[in-house]
């Protein structure tokens, strides 16, 4: 169903109900309607074919698969002390009231139930206030009372995040983007777009369509993402491979210190080589450094022709020359190469009963190619596809260019996160590990964990080394979890990997930020968050380690 897999407890709705506008739009743990409704398209883009304006519901109730106890509290679970911040009081509230009005300020830990946990029901916090901006310069005065009055903040975007960054430890003020979400300039000549950090990424994605151009990033979750949650993040998706990460689309930011001080990095120029280029210590910082607010993202052509193939290979040598070859083929129209074992798509098999357009083979990948000359690239795509067929490199395969096929595939890539979620825990793990080595984790801990999982299995971005390591079991264990940690990085770290390739490290991963960082790199990131957040009010319990 629809709301399956959104961390939503059983609840009633009015048969056959219409909601008509999003004013009307009831709370559901702390989501407006219209919000979990928009947060389900992370999935797949082909998950809802309703409107936003209008939504009719023919079910008595709303089942969800998260109709048991709540996740037990990130604080109590990793045994985590609260920092030295003060506790909101009604002095607080009334400032913010009077700042944002009383339809801008939501109040009570049940009612935040969907901001205080992520969605894969991995961490919970007890927030009880979130607020809800509109401008920069809201933005600014929040944070500037909070860090007068040492309150501790979480900023949040669509809370899609895998890592634990994007909800609060403890009692934090979250700051949603949700409500800043206006396009301020499409810029056809250059093809630079303006944007505040709230715009949903697929909403944006869309917008610029009517302009000839598209967002250089796209990911499962771009249905309920934020492009400012995405720029914290660094976020990299299925095409970084063709358009590089965010590092270098990103030409602007504008971002709030937790002082209250707005940094205008807002150049939309590619070429701005004067002093310290400081957008980039926004980018990948998670929030903690500084609320973005707006950025600048440069948007290349929307192309016209996209193909799609899915292949069958029996080995993961054959991966490895199947992604060379199609390097050396397509050239400049390969846009994605993605990887899946064949235990991941059994789980999308069995869960979610989505059938492969081909027969069960050890691996799979999923190569598309984009480009403006349909006819160049079906020659492209076809001498390719004969030679890896021809010398035995690819065992069976299937190309789709219609629309409803390429959605078919692609969902059998972007829904195994959905699929995994049904078995219980998911122990998720965004690694970069060289090529060579790219499998032999999966197998490797496969091995090391035996009968305490249900199943450990590997899919990703082969086309940069991005490995998405998943392991399951009916609910989370911490026998299961310490088996796993630190062997996991140490692994990914023997062979000069990252323990974080696109998620970022967050909660989860601060305390082994060493694995893939010198003490003396951690040491001048500390200073830098010292320099910039005194106070440590910003997303505190995030990316950097414990002291």
């Amino acid at each position: 169903m629809l709301f399956d897999r959104l961390g939503l407890s059983l609840h009633y709705i009015k048969p056959r109900t219409t909601v008509t506008s999003k004013q009307q739009v009831k709370m559901f743990h702390g989501k407006e309607l219209w919000q979990v409704v928009s947060m389900a398209s992370r999935w797949t883009r082909a998950s809802c074919s309703l409107t936003l304006n209008l939504y009719r519901w023919n079910k008595t109730f709303i089942h969800t698969s998260s109709c048991h106890r709540k996740c037990e509290l990130t604080s109590k679970r990793y045994q985590v002390k609260r920092g030295n911040y003060n506790q909101i009081n009604d002095q607080n509230i009334k400032f913010f009231t009077e700042l944002l009005g009383p339809h801008r300020i939501i109040e009570g830990e049940s009612e935040l139930e969907g901001h205080n946990t992520d969605w894969l029901d991995t961490v919970r916090g007890v927030s009880s206030v979130l607020l809800k901006p509109k401008t920069t310069e809201e933005v600014s005065a929040i944070l500037t009372y909070c860090n007068q009055h040492r309150l501790a903040v979480c900023p949040q975007g669509g809370n899609t995040g895998l890592v634990g960054g994007s909800v609060p430890v403890f009692d934090e003020i979250i700051i949603s983007t949700n409500l800043m979400n206006k396009v301020e300039n499409v810029d056809t000549w250059s093809g630079v777009v303006t944007c505040q950090s709230g715009c949903v990424l697929e909403a944006l994605d869309q917008h610029v369509a009517d302009f000839g151009l598209m967002v250089p990033l796209d990911l499962g979750a771009k249905g309920s993402c934020h492009i400012g949650g995405n720029v914290s993040t660094n976020a990299g998706g299925l095409r970084l491979l063709r358009y590089g990460n965010l590092h270098g689309s990103v030409l602007g930011v504008e971002a709030v210190l937790a002082s209250g001080e707005v940094v205008d990095c807002m150049t939309a120029m590619k070429k701005d080589n004067t002093g310290y280029d400081l957008k980039h210590l926004f980018i990948g910082s998670e929030g903690t450094l500084g609320l973005v607010t707006k950025i600048a993202i440069h948007c290349p052509s929307r192309p016209q022709a996209v193909n799609l193939a899915f292949l069958g290979l029996s080995s993961y040598e054959n991966v490895l020359k199947t992604y060379v070859a199609a390097k050396s083929k397509l050239g400049e129209i390969l846009s994605s190469c993605e990887f899946i074992d064949r235990s991941s798509l059994e789980c999308v098999e069995e869960n979610l009963k989505l059938k492969p357009p081909i027969s069960s083979h050890e691996y799979y990948m999923l190569i598309e190619t984009s480009g403006s000359n349909g006819t160049h690239d079906e020659e492209k795509l076809n001498i390719f596809l004969e030679d890896v067929l021809g010398s035995g490199i690819v065992d069976d395969g299937t190309v789709a260019s219609e629309p409803s096929r390429m959605l078919h595939i692609w969902g059998l890539r972007e829904r195994i996160a959905e699929a995994l979620h049904h078995e219980g825990y998911t122990y998720k793990y965004d690694i970069s590990i060289p090529l060579s080595h790219f499998y032999k984790m999966v197998e490797d801990m496969r091995e090391h964990l035996g009968s305490k999982i249900i199943r450990c299995c590997g899919y990703g971005h082969i086309g940069d080394g991005n490995l998405h390591l998943n392991i399951t079991t009916e609910e989370f264990d911490k026998e299961v979890l310490n088996h796993i940690e630190p062997a996991v990085y140490e692994w990914t770290s023997k062979v000069k990997g990252s323990i974080s390739a696109e998620h970022g490290l967050g909660f989860k991963k601060r305390n082994y930020i060493h694995y893939s960082k010198s003490s003396g790199a951690v040491t001048i990131m500390k200073q830098m968050k010292k320099l910039l957040d005194p106070n440590g009010i910003l997303n505190p319990y995030k990316v950097l380690p414990d002291e």
